[in-house]
């Protein structure tokens, strides 16, 4: 049985427990946690991950699926991050291909001069007040100067702008009231959840002394350490550690009220979003993002992905306390998002698949706009104990690997060590010789998905090169379809055995994308849970607690309704 079961996860909880210390213990298991992990086991420390939910089960999990250099940043006078994102979403298209695609990207505009008088005070103020579109002579200032941070060599094509005819010539559903468009590319982020988990098992394959918990939480602080309790037998332990890191994203304030600290770091904002099954709606889109500003200042995107169209996002303040649940009244603003840019296309309710919604992990604002709150990080360090607390402040998707690098620098200097290795141009997980042409990828998959037939693309797509490891353990048994062949029996036991499942919602919602395209039918539901008790031992208490468990989850968080 492979050392990441869940059998084997809790074999692991054990051996924390019993060696009671770590180099390093990390707190949170998002994309910025596991980054920083990956960059701590790299440099041959003893570190720990533990993460209270499933890995990437939080604000990462709730993200737009972009990978992008935020132009509208730079209204912010954030040069240092836009910098920083264009070079981190050039390099992640090099290093994650399998995940990380190019993206073309129109602005469709409404007009010539709106903003230009406004948008001076609003970079010094960064305060909104009255709502008032960007025009074309702003945006082509913007993305001007964006070309300067984002071309990567020239590798990336620049902006081109185009009048309201050859708009609509190649975008015919457009609002004829269109005057011009503005298209550039940033990049799609195809499953987030897997990509976070490709850096996550990076991390644990670079060091043996590397160790990831999920369903463990940080409970509490003594002064032999920090109290973890494994969520799944109730099971309390302390472990000591030289430092710790809180990269908890928007709950860091109260991780660190559990570590006896009071912080006022955070102040996150929701972001919705929905996915619609609507082939007119695709159709229209012509395979590109749609990203403009609303009427009221918000910057919302219509974007196509997995056959489905996703809609967002909103930018409200939350209380990290509390669930972030897409709302009727957001579902309202998104569907009059849709009618703005594609007046003539129709969209209902029933056309919404999946919906979901996440807190943005932040710093604490104040009477700043949310939409001009800063999306740059910052490392906070309270060094009045024997151990030093390193809390995230801070951070996005797109720059994950550097604000990991960051991080784990900082800790390194608190431990007075040096850097030993740099992420800078590791490839990441099935990304290691991911095959980007045509040619290549049939080479690729003849030499290594034989006789996967039309299985092969969803192996490549969902594994990237790692399929064929997982393809080798689905020929060597008994295989089945499962879920209408979205998956099946033996790479369900794989995801079991290396991709730390331990509940039903492991696999519908973060391995595979069966919840998000609207696939996760009843039927679905109750396959998969017969297929897990078998492999996880469970009994007919526990295999429906599964389904019910993730059928609630469904309901209350995602706006799907099943029949029990």
């Amino acid at each position: 049985m492979s050392e990441h079961s869940p059998h084997s996860m809790r074999a692991a909880v054990r051996s924390v427990r019993d060696a009671g210390r770590a180099t390093v213990l990390v707190i949170g298991g998002g994309i910025n946690g596991i980054a920083t992990f990956r960059d701590l086991a790299l440099q041959g420390l003893d570190v720990v991950l533990v993460e209270r939910g499933d890995f990437a089960g939080g604000a990462s999990s709730a993200s737009s699926h972009m990978i992008h250099g935020g132009v509208r940043y730079l209204e912010n006078g954030e040069f240092r991050l836009v910098k920083e994102s264009v070079q981190e979403r050039n390099r992640l298209l090099r290093l994650a291909p399998h995940f990380v695609k190019p993206l073309e990207t129109t602005i469709p505009i409404y007009s010539t001069f709106s903003g230009i008088l406004a948008a001076p005070l609003r970079f010094l103020t960064h305060r909104s007040g009255k709502p008032q579109e960007r025009g074309a002579a702003l945006i082509k200032i913007g993305l001007t100067l964006y070309d300067t941070f984002s071309r990567d060599g020239g590798s990336v094509p620049r902006h081109r702008f185009l009048g309201r005819k050859k708009s609509r010539a190649e975008l015919p559903a457009l609002d004829e009231n269109v005057k011009y468009t503005a298209t550039y590319f940033d990049a799609s982020m195809h499953d987030p959840e897997r990509l976070a988990l490709d850096v996550l098992l990076d991390g644990l394959a670079a060091n043996d002394r590397a160790r990831a918990l999920n369903y463990v939480e940080a409970v509490g602080r003594t002064e032999d350490g920090v109290t973890l309790r494994d969520r799944e037998t109730g099971e309390e332990f302390t472990v000591s550690a030289d430092v710790v890191v809180n990269a908890s994203g928007p709950w860091t304030d109260l991780t660190n009220a559990q570590l006896g600290q009071q912080t006022r770091f955070m102040g996150g904002t929701k972001g919705s979003h929905i996915v619609l099954d609507h082939p007119e709606l695709l159709a229209a889109t012509k395979g590109r993002e749609i990203f403009f500003e609303h009427s009221d200042g918000r910057i919302v995107l219509i974007y196509p992905l997995k056959d489905r169209v996703l809609v967002g996002t909103t930018d409200i303040d939350a209380d990290p306390s509390e669930p972030a649940v897409c709302t009727e009244e957001e579902i309202d603003y998104f569907f009059d998002l849709i009618h703005h840019v594609f007046p003539q296309i129709a969209v209902d309710r029933d056309q919404i698949v999946y919906r979901f919604s996440g807190i943005r992990p932040l710093p604490r604002h104040e009477d700043t706009a949310p939409g001009f709150v800063s999306r740059d990080y910052r490392v906070e360090i309270d060094d009045s104990r024997s151990t030093p607390v390193v809390s995230l402040v801070g951070g996005k998707w797109t720059t994950f690997r550097a604000l990991g690098e960051s991080l784990s620098t900082k800790v390194l200097e608190l431990l007075g060590r040096g850097r030993s290795a740099s992420t800078t141009d590791r490839p990441i997980g099935g990304g290691r010789g991911f095959p980007t042409s045509d040619a290549e990828r049939r080479e690729w998959i003849g030499a290594h998905l034989a006789g996967a037939g039309d299985r092969a693309d969803v192996l490549l797509a969902r594994y990237g090169t790692r399929a064929s490891e997982v393809w080798a353990h689905i020929q060597k048994g008994e295989d089945a379809p499962l879920a209408d062949g979205a998956v099946s029996t033996r790479e369900l036991a794989w995801m079991v055995e290396n991709e730390f499942v331990v509940h039903l919602r492991d696999v519908i919602l973060r391995r595979t994308s069966l919840a998000f395209t609207g696939d996760a039918s009843s039927e679905v539901i109750d396959e998969l849970a017969d297929a897990l008790a078998s492999l996880l031992g469970w009994d007919a208490t526990r295999r429906h607690e599964e389904a019910t468990q993730i059928r609630q989850e469904l309901g209350d968080r995602h706006g799907v309704a099943l029949a029990s």
